[in-house]
């Protein structure tokens, strides 16, 4: 029997938190065509304490960053001894595809949003994505 091979900490780390990074933004892209302003907390002209949608958009973008780097470091660390089927690499590679194309063409479309607010929001949306993406990954690679 072979001996199980496996990927080295740092190529894990890296590689789950790109994609718990690049995840984070596809959630926010999508969450901006569907009305989840994520700048909402910067906008004087509310009358609101904190919007409801900027709020669930935080929380969604975290969430993702968070779940995506965990899941994905996971299968990173049981891929390479071969513990995971073919069938389901070959549907989470679709999934990501359909995802990330779903945020492109999200991303491609007019953006109400005045330009210094959307790089604002971006920038808020990458550092919350690293951090998070980070936090995921190194929590499943401590976990195995």
């Amino acid at each position: 029997m072979a001996e199980a091979a496996y990927f080295p900490r740092h190529l894990i780390l890296g590689g789950a938190m790109v994609s718990g990074i690049l995840l984070a933004l596809a959630v926010h892209m999508l969450g901006a065509q569907i009305g989840l302003d994520l700048g909402g907390l910067w906008r004087a002209d509310s009358k609101d304490f904190m919007p409801a949608g900027a709020a669930i958009a935080w929380w969604l973008v975290a969430t993702a960053g968070f779940s995506g780097s965990y899941f994905v470091a996971t299968l990173m660390h049981s891929a390479a001894s071969g513990r995971i089927q073919q069938r389901l690499r070959q549907f989470l590679i679709a999934v990501a595809v359909l995802f990330l194309a779903g945020a492109g063409q999200a991303a491609s479309a007019p953006s109400a949003v005045p330009t210094v607010a959307g790089l604002v929001d971006g920038l808020a949306v990458l550092g919350l994505g690293a951090a998070m993406a980070f936090c995921g990954a190194h929590f499943a690679l401590h976990k195995t």
